[in-house]
């Protein structure tokens, strides 16, 4: 499978002499550093190394793909195979290895088996469960008078839907075991402060003056997307914002499709042909193909479209430990921008300086 459109720089990506846009976050290497893999490159190998499993363990379980348990044992094989290379020697299989380059690698080797969407099932499972669940979490945060308070309640909301992430193992295994609902993730969130905390400048932005045109880039299916962020950018269209929900080309773990994020818009849309989503106005919301195919995030890569429908934009919104955290976490912009996130990879709790299941909330004001 390849991309549907060709791929742009995304227009608001700041752009001066002091700065140059890196979209990793971590540092995995310096100029200075030998040809050996870094301690950092090693760590993140062993990382995706343990992803294996559960990954084979889905892919076995993909009915729509012939010989299924036996491709995906070639997948498991070829992935480890690669990463025992990168191990060897970091600037093989386009390395050196980082989150963008070992994400990639495994979707390649995924799709030369023979696998195109191996999360499928479970995402149509985990959409069909949160959209009956849409409404009441809607009220309940249309219940809270406050504005201050009905904001944190949003973005509480969005971290507990970020936790359903099948990319991290522990939380597929967790998965697997036992599911968890969305009102115990909302109750299990970790205490404030947070790891990184602008919550409150969040709140208070929104509250001084409320943004014309929102970018925000989507993460995973169910709970994330339906319970989490529409609910939150439903927020921001009753506030007057308009909002552009970018979702992924391709599929990607448990990621939200472009396709599929159309098909969950309309469905939670009001009956009768209304445009509107539980009594808000949503004439203003707009679903784009982002262009990515991974559940990580490099910005000079694009879809022309969206480029376009976010040049006049004042907010960015990047959600999803991949998107948020793992990239572009210091990335700047040239109008305000969230950054919001679970932290999932023990590797990553310990370069913030923070715990697993951390929240980060990072927003940068741009003043004019």
């Amino acid at each position: 499978m390849e991309r549907t459109s060709p791929q742009v720089p995304f227009p608001l990506i700041k752009v001066w002499i002091d700065y140059e846009y890196r979209p990793c976050t971590i540092p995995f290497r310096f100029p200075s550093d030998p040809p050996q893999a870094t301690p950092a490159e090693l760590a993140w190998i062993q990382v995706f190394r343990r992803s294996i499993p559960s990954f084979k363990k889905v892919a076995e379980q993909d009915d729509s793909v012939v010989d299924a348990p036996k491709r995906a044992a070639k997948f498991a094989e070829r992935y480890g195979k690669m990463l025992d290379e990168l191990r060897a020697d970091p600037f093989s299989n386009g390395g050196p290895p980082d989150p963008i380059v070992l994400t990639r690698l495994r979707e390649i080797c995924l799709r030369e088996v023979g696998f195109h969407d191996i999360y499928k099932r479970l995402k149509d499972e985990e959409n069909t469960k949160s959209l009956a669940l849409f409404p009441n979490v809607v009220r309940i945060a249309d219940d809270i008078e406050n504005l201050g308070d009905r904001i944190e309640h949003l973005v509480r909301g969005v971290f507990a839907g970020n936790i359903y992430d099948l990319g991290a193992s522990q939380l597929a295994e967790k998965f697997e075991e036992k599911a968890c609902s969305f009102e115990d993730s909302c109750q299990q969130l970790v205490s404030r402060p947070w790891v990184i905390d602008d919550l409150d400048q969040f709140k208070q932005k929104w509250l001084r003056r409320p943004w014309k045109k929102a970018v925000i880039f989507v993460d995973n299916s169910g709970a994330d997307i339906i319970l989490g962020i529409l609910p939150f950018a439903r927020e921001l269209l009753r506030r007057g914002t308009k909002v552009v929900l970018a979702a992924n080309d391709l599929p990607s773990i448990n990621d939200i499709t472009y396709d599929e994020l159309k098909d969950i818009v309309s469905k939670v849309k009001d009956g009768d042909g209304k445009d509107s989503i539980l009594g808000v106005d949503s004439s203003q919301l707009l679903v784009i193909n982002s262009g990515n195919d991974l559940p990580v995030l490099d910005l000079t890569a694009v879809s022309p479209e969206l480029a376009y429908a976010s040049q006049d934009a004042d907010l960015v919104v990047l959600e999803g430990m991949g998107r948020a955290i793992e990239t572009n976490l210091y990335s700047q912009f040239k109008c305000d921008s969230l950054k919001i996130g679970m932290v999932k990879h023990q590797e990553v709790a310990d370069f913030l300086g923070g715990r697993l299941y951390d929240c980060v909330i990072r927003f940068t004001e741009v003043i004019p």
